[in-house]
């Protein structure tokens, strides 16, 4: 639920050629941690990246050491499973279900279903001035971050390892 004097960042994702909101006050940590997994050399690497927000698909929960992810071998992001797949991390777009209020939703943007990843909300580029004039209207603080939404969405996720 949505809270007066909340700060949302928002800005173009090129995923869905769309505007995705996200919470403003855990969007910057989420988009480190995806950073320093997308940075990781080896799986060992990769295991020691701490998440407080978002979960690891590096964990040893999903790669097992003794399957053959040893912490010595090289880690490159695009080939884990959940990456690869498209659900991790998860989509920046569908992040708006949770931080924008429904009437807003439904104004301005249109739910979208994806074939692997689930649902998303499409809220149209030429909404932006309406839509961040409503949130401010309602107390909110919006701040426009493509940056940060581009980080956000696992574009450009790609490690060191050669």
């Amino acid at each position: 639920m949505t809270t007066l004097n909340q700060h949302l960042v928002y800005g173009y994702t090129q995923s869905h050629d769309c505007l995705a909101i996200a919470d403003a006050a855990t969007a910057a940590e989420e988009a480190e941690e995806i950073k320093a997994l997308g940075a990781a050399r080896t799986w060992g690497e990769a295991r020691q990246v701490p998440m407080t927000h978002l979960w690891s698909p590096a964990g040893p929960d999903y790669h097992d050491p003794r399957d053959g992810y040893a912490d010595d071998k090289p880690f490159d992001i695009t080939q884990v499973s959940a990456v690869a797949d498209g659900n991790w991390p998860p989509m920046v777009t569908e992040r708006a279900f949770t931080v924008l209020p429904q009437d807003l939703q439904d104004r301005y943007g249109k739910r979208q279903v994806t074939v692997h990843s689930g649902e998303y909300l499409d809220i149209p580029l030429d909404c932006e001035a309406d839509l961040v004039a409503e949130l401010r209207l309602r107390g909110y603080k919006v701040t426009r971050d493509d940056e940060l939404i581009h980080v956000l969405s696992g574009h450009d996720l790609g490690s060191t390892a050669s």
